[in-house]
């Protein structure tokens, strides 16, 4: 059987209408890098490296609805989670550069938020990591 390709994620997408004013948001929030500055699209890295998050020009973004309703909203198909040490003072930290808290919270150890473009993303706390058993198998 052959090997795959070399196959590495580089950085999901997110469009909106203003992709400078986006990625704007997520370098304040996350304190990631500008590697990539097009006039209609962004590239943030990690400081440390590893996989980054990219915008784009959509001149015909519609914000999806949060959470998912029954009639013709436009639907989220993707968010973003990101794990934060301390709930409290990365909501707050979060609210400072611009997101706004979602009025739908479906979990009390996880909070939604919107940016500015109205995507919502998830932060939470690391759960504990329990030990594999030896018959867990990779």
């Amino acid at each position: 059987m052959s090997h795959p390709p070399r196959m590495v994620l580089s950085a999901p997408v997110l469009d909106a209408p203003d992709p400078h004013a986006l990625a704007a948001f997520y370098r304040r929030l996350l304190g990631w890098t500008v590697v990539q500055d097009e006039p209609h699209w962004v590239k943030l890295r990690p400081p440390n490296g590893g996989t980054g998050l990219s915008f784009q020009a959509e001149p015909l973004y519609k914000a999806p609805t949060w959470p998912a309703a029954a009639d013709d909203s436009q639907q989220m198909m993707t968010h973003l989670d990101i794990e934060v040490d301390d709930l409290d003072a990365a909501s707050a930290h979060a609210e400072a550069t611009g997101a706004v808290l979602a009025d739908f919270q479906a979990d009390e150890d996880v909070r939604v938020y919107l940016d500015p473009a109205g995507h919502p993303f998830c932060l939470f706390l690391p759960e504990p990591e329990e030990p594999l058993h030896p018959d867990d198998g990779p």
